[in-house]
């Protein structure tokens, strides 16, 4: 079965950017929010991304028209799905929130509709059953800047029927992007365990007094030639996301000390409403941080 119409439960960040990157490959979307608030702002979200791929992607007027014509707005969830082949659920991290959600997505979809959650922690069977057709779930875990990172993250859980597997693959790479195929659940997925590492270092150097986060981010765009350091990474992603990804991570045994982490996140940077990129101060200072400045990498 071919992909044609997709439905984005959750219009948030991330929601809108698959949307967006979606009906520009030429693909009909519906983004269904839970309240005509909530789909107001994700279209003010929505129309941020035109100017966006007219200058990231070269775009031209004509070409973000017709993106616009393949979005549709929804908050009646029995009508967005109505004939849809995927669902991808991008609802927040909370498992309640998410089992809520696909008790009731269970009982308005079609028989062959395919469901998929975003989420980058939580794995698909944690859900499965709730969703009332197992084989036909599983997780597409996509970056944020979709339409800069090209890929999406494709992990089955064991009751996933392999060729829905695939037919989520084949869906990926229709929207321009290259799938990347896990063999067996894991809860970072591959992108973001390496990302939790990288960057729980990186702060533990920080609180640790070992050196400044200038100097951190410096070392290692020094050695690597990265055009980013992990701190920010850390305003990209965005400093609450970092608290509440720290705090989880440190009720893992041995990772205790991240609980200092978290803390210190949370006093120095989101008491002082120092978020990230999206209030133009986290680390560092927005739009023209420090780390693209002449002369950073040499310390002036």
């Amino acid at each position: 079965m071919a992909i044609e119409k997709v439905v984005i439960a959750g219009g948030g960040t991330m929601g809108s950017q698959i949307a967006f990157q979606t009906a520009f490959s030429g693909l009909d979307v519906t983004v269904y929010d839970v309240s005509p608030a909530a789909s107001a702002a994700t279209k003010r979200r929505v129309a941020t991304w035109d100017q966006t791929y007219m200058h990231e992607r070269q775009a031209t007027p004509a070409v973000i028209k017709t993106t616009n014509d393949h979005l549709r707005y929804a908050t009646d969830l029995e009508t967005a799905v109505e004939g849809a082949d995927l669902v991808i659920e991008t609802t927040p991290k909370v498992v309640a929130v998410k089992n809520e959600f696909y008790a009731l997505l269970a009982k308005v979809a079609p028989s062959e509709t395919i469901f998929a959650t975003s989420s980058s922690t939580m794995v698909p069977s944690q859900f499965a059953a709730i969703t009332g057709r197992p084989g036909k779930f599983l997780a597409l875990h996509f970056t944020n800047h979709v339409w800069a990172n090209h890929l999406a993250e494709v992990m089955g859980h064991p009751g996933t029927d392999p060729a829905v597997y695939q037919e989520v693959v084949a869906f990926v790479r229709q929207i321009g992007l290259v799938p990347i195929q896990l063999r067996k659940e894991h809860p970072a997925y591959i992108l973001n365990a390496m990302l939790d590492s990288f960057l729980s270092t990186a702060l533990m150097l920080w609180v640790e007094g070992v050196a400044d986060f200038e100097t951190i981010d410096r070392t290692w765009m020094m050695a690597t030639g990265a055009v980013r350091g992990p701190f920010a990474v850390l305003d990209e992603i965005g400093l609450k996301t970092a608290y509440k990804l720290m705090l989880a991570a440190s009720a893992e045994p041995g990772r205790e000390g991240l609980v200092m982490v978290a803390h210190q996140i949370k006093v120095e940077m989101i008491d002082q409403h120092h978020l990230g990129q999206e209030t133009g101060a986290g680390f560092y200072r927005y739009p023209d941080p420090a780390y693209l400045q002449a002369g950073f990498i040499q310390g002036n």
